[in-house]
């Protein structure tokens, strides 16, 4: 039985990473319905994505530094998805958007899913790089290009997705991103992930 459930819960996941579109639009149509385990594993694999890549920003520091980062970069990146999905969803609704809830939820976390996996995809760039040449601004840089990278590949998914749940609204709001960008840098320059000391020394 929980075999059955895990091997159903990879395999929706594996289509919610493959066409995200017909994901979230058989919930929100009811031609589908998710268990609590598929919505877990949308989560762990942003959670996977984003510990995996701040295992690679700590790689300068040393071991305990790894860890660190590692911690901080998935602390930064879930507050800075979650703390405006709320307005993401009052917005949307007084916008004229009937989206349900869920939804909207679900549209989220299948784009952050999918962030998660194009971080896990960015570790071999970002770990050659900090290796082949180990010095603080230029590994910032890998990490920045990188991370701009995923945030244009998830404006792409999220739109792309709230398109086909709403074709008739025609545009997503594409500024929730927006705003999960501009939270996720100041966390992430608050809690030491981007390291800015090197410049002037």
């Amino acid at each position: 039985m929980l075999r059955d459930q895990l091997r159903a819960g990879v395999a929706h996941v594996g289509l919610a990473l493959r066409e995200p579109e017909h994901f979230a639009a058989a919930w929100n149509e009811g031609a589908a319905r998710y268990s609590l385990a598929v919505w877990a594993a949308l989560a762990a694999t942003a959670i996977l994505g984003t510990t995996t890549y701040g295992m690679v920003m700590g790689m300068l520091g040393g071991p305990g530094d790894v860890l660190a980062k590692a911690l901080s970069c998935t602390l930064a990146a879930g507050l800075a998805w979650g703390i405006p999905l709320p307005a993401l969803y009052i917005l949307n609704s007084m916008a004229g958007s009937r989206l349900p809830a869920s939804s909207t939820l679900l549209a989220a976390l299948v784009t952050t899913s999918w962030g998660g996996l194009a971080m896990i995809a960015s570790v071999p760039i970002g770990w050659f790089f900090t290796v082949a040449i180990p010095h603080p601004g230029f590994a910032l840089l890998v990490h920045l290009v990188v991370f701009t990278g995923v945030g244009v590949a998830m404006i792409d998914v999220f739109g792309r997705v709230l398109r086909r749940l709403e074709p008739e609204r025609g545009t997503a709001p594409l500024w929730w991103l927006g705003l999960v960008g501009v939270i996720g840098a100041e966390l992430f320059y608050f809690l030491g992930l981007f390291d800015f000391g090197f410049v002037g020394s």
